[in-house]
């Protein structure tokens, strides 16, 4: 069966389709189920894998109040707002308060810039999150 180059793709695909036997039928279909199964297994993977890092911070932080729910909103806002590398920066003060303080209290002109949006962050969250 000869197909014109202007038919459309369906009538191509189907075309193709028609050739197929059956054994070929149903290594596709394996191939299909496993790769459907995997899809369906990262799919349902643990949040705490797909966490950026303030929010796996925030989950191994000892505060009562860093429920869940809220470490997952404010890792959401972080990785909407802060470069990663700010993040990693934001991740290091929910183990050391104190370096937030020094980061705060700082004279470099790259620790101000972090702090602006750093600030502007935990703004943004605070009113989003709660």
């Amino acid at each position: 069966m000869e197909i014109a180059p202007s038919a459309n793709l369906w009538h191509y695909a189907r075309a193709i389709t028609e050739r197929v036997t059956q054994r070929q039928s149903m290594k596709f279909s394996k191939v299909f189920s496993t790769t459907l199964i995997v899809a369906c297994a990262v799919g349902s993977a643990p949040q705490a894998a797909l966490a950026g890092p303030v929010e796996r911070a925030c989950n191994q932080s000892d505060r009562r109040a860093a429920t869940p729910q809220l470490c997952s909103c404010i890792g959401a806002v972080a990785q909407q707002t802060l470069s990663h590398s700010d993040q990693r920066t934001a991740a290091r003060f929910f183990k050391d308060p104190q370096q937030a303080q020094t980061v705060r209290m700082s004279a470099k002109n790259a620790d101000n810039a972090f702090w602006d949006r750093y600030r502007a962050f935990g703004d943004y969250a605070r009113s989003y999150c709660g």
